[in-house]
């Protein structure tokens, strides 16, 4: 994008010699100036770690490859959920249909 080092350490929050550092690869950003690359930029940090080619990134949809039985889950749902919290029953409904609609 044509940015010197100064000005990018500037939009960045961070200082000249640590962006000639990371861009010499004798050093490494941290997790949090990632993240303020890809607000500064507006990408993902998929796209940032050349995860996608897609600047907006993907959408992670979790697929486990093995799945409980259905009452070993329909339980362990129960168990997650305070009886005495007035959404108990909402939340609980909420996932057993999410459960069933996967099937």
């Amino acid at each position: 994008m044509g940015f010197s080092q100064v000005k990018m350490a500037q939009a960045l929050g961070t200082t000249q010699s640590s962006i000639n550092r990371y861009e010499n690869g004798q050093s490494s950003p941290s997790v949090e100036l990632f993240r303020r690359y890809a607000d500064y930029f507006d990408v993902s940090l998929d796209y940032i770690f050349a995860r996608t080619d897609k600047p907006q990134g993907e959408t992670y949809h979790f697929k486990p490859k093995a799945v409980p039985e259905r009452e070993e889950l329909r339980q362990f749902i129960e168990m997650c959920f305070d009886p005495q919290s007035p959404m108990n029953e909402k939340l609980k409904e909420t996932l057993f249909r999410m459960m069933e609609d996967e099937s």
